[in-house]
């Protein structure tokens, strides 16, 4: 609160004010490591969290751009957006289990084209699923980077500060790294292995997220 961490409370004090949401819950992670998330399904009942490694990291503009993202996340109800897009992974990824048990009926030779057929929808439909909650996140994270400008009043605040995330997390990773809220950080704590890792990012690269600030910052100016 504003007694125990008054800078940083103060931060998020002026970022939720210029976001027009309701002054959210503030909280520390006790990590070395640089990140931050955002919480809560409505901007009335929101919180948001730094590591303690990201406050003595970055500077008062860094940690303005890095609170504008996360207060982004809030005003726009990406929690409640993410949460509905992985249901709908889960359900079609739990219907197609069932799949194979409706191909019992017919001739053999029609059984066995439906059994092929329902076999391939069965690996390809939670595939197709998962790209798509992918994509979806991916996007809102691109959109939650530009409230983060526009709240922090300088795309550059942000821009800094994930070079900064991006260089951090290689060298102190976080040290309780949960696959199931990895999601929700400003910088994915788990690294993306494979050929096909763009699909299944939950995140834009960094690179590219550097990219569309620095293209922000020039249109501004």
């Amino acid at each position: 609160d504003e007694q125990t961490a008054p800078d940083l409370y103060h931060v998020v004090e002026d970022m939720a004010m210029v976001a027009q949401i309701p002054m959210p819950r503030v909280f520390i992670i006790d990590d070395p490591a640089l990140n931050a998330f955002a919480t809560g399904s409505n901007p009335q009942n929101a919180a948001v969290a730094c590591t303690q490694g990201l406050l003595e990291i970055m500077d008062d503009n860094e940690l303005a751009g890095v609170l504008g993202h996360e207060l982004g996340h809030i005003k726009h109800r990406d929690i409640l957006i993410s949460t509905i897009a992985s249901t709908f992974a889960g359900a079609i990824a739990n219907i197609t289990r069932f799949l194979p048990y409706f191909s019992n009926s017919g001739d053999n030779r029609r059984k066995n084209n439906n059994v092929g057929l329902i076999m391939l929808v069965s690996i390809l439909a939670p595939i197709a699923a998962m790209i798509i909650q992918m994509s979806i996140s991916r996007k809102r994270e691109f959109m939650a980077d530009e409230a983060g400008a526009e709240f922090s009043g300088n795309p550059l605040y942000l821009r800094n500060a994930l070079i900064k995330l991006e260089n951090y997390s290689q060298a102190i990773p976080m040290e309780n790294q949960n696959p199931a809220t990895a999601n929700m950080f400003i910088i994915n704590p788990l690294a993306n292995i494979g050929k096909l890792q763009d699909l299944f990012r939950t995140h834009p690269a960094t690179e590219d997220r550097i990219r569309e600030l620095e293209k922000m910052a020039r249109q501004k100016n």
